[in-house]
């Protein structure tokens, strides 16, 4: 199972001390055969990196950019860059961004480039409360799939996070028959081998053992909970206990 830990814009130099809870739990016998991934800002990545170097914690970024080489994109990052300071993951793709004005053929730049830099691709894809009322979420999922993976011919290096933007913050989170429908239906997009697949939406400690029920699931990608190294273990505990 891969627990993914998307900080988003939180985090200082002091909130690295944080981690050694952490690091110890990553070392004991009690995470099972968890994987444990960070993605913090850009501004902690190398500091992360060092951090972790002793340790099977991985390091991921948030986003990146669609660009494979450096050019005149002031405040902007890429995949490149990324991967020289540590990074082996990347979300791509998040409802925060896509609400910003990500569309689905930019995250399909942003994911080639990802994977010719190396990184491996968190795809974020999702279905808005609307969209969901009008019974519009497998049409949603299918064509963010299909644009933002067009001609990707290997899945081994993609993750495909299931976030329902609808559930993001609020505490909400789809009934285990609703999500394994929906999970389903992803896995039967791919042909072939289909990539793994994450949950992400409001997973905390309290509906942790909800979620470990549901069929399909591949990990989680946690977002507030995550900047807790108290909750973020918690979570990991819950779904081997």
């Amino acid at each position: 199972m891969y627990f993914v830990a998307n900080w988003k814009m939180f985090g200082n130099l002091k909130s690295i001390n944080t981690l050694n809870k952490v690091i110890k739990f990553s070392k004991s016998k009690e995470i099972n055969k968890g994987r444990l991934i960070y993605c913090p800002p850009y501004t902690l990545l190398n500091s992360f990196y060092k951090k972790f170097k002793n340790c099977l914690i991985d390091i991921g970024a948030q986003n990146c950019h669609e660009n494979d080489d450096y050019g005149a994109h002031t405040g902007y990052v890429n995949s490149k860059m990324l991967k020289s300071i540590g990074a082996n993951y990347v979300i791509i793709g998040h409802s925060e961004n896509r609400k910003k004005g990500e569309n689905d053929n930019l995250i399909n730049l942003k994911v080639k480039s990802a994977i010719k830099a190396k990184l491996k691709v968190i795809l974020c894809i999702g279905e808005t409360l609307s969209e969901k009322r009008k019974r519009k979420t497998k049409s949603i999922l299918s064509k963010q799939i299909k644009i933002g993976l067009k001609n990707i011919k290997k899945n081994s290096n993609i993750f495909i996070a299931y976030e329902p933007v609808w559930s993001i913050g609020t505490g909400n989170i789809p009934n285990q028959y609703e999500l394994e429908k929906i999970l389903e239906f992803i896995k039967k997009s791919f042909r072939g081998k289909a990539p793994k697949i994450l949950y992400g939406g409001s997973v905390n400690p309290r509906n942790i053992m909800e979620l470990k029920r549901v069929n399909y699931l591949d990990g989680f990608l946690i977002g507030g909970a995550s900047q807790s190294a108290k909750k973020f273990i918690d979570i990991v505990k819950k779904t081997y206990s």
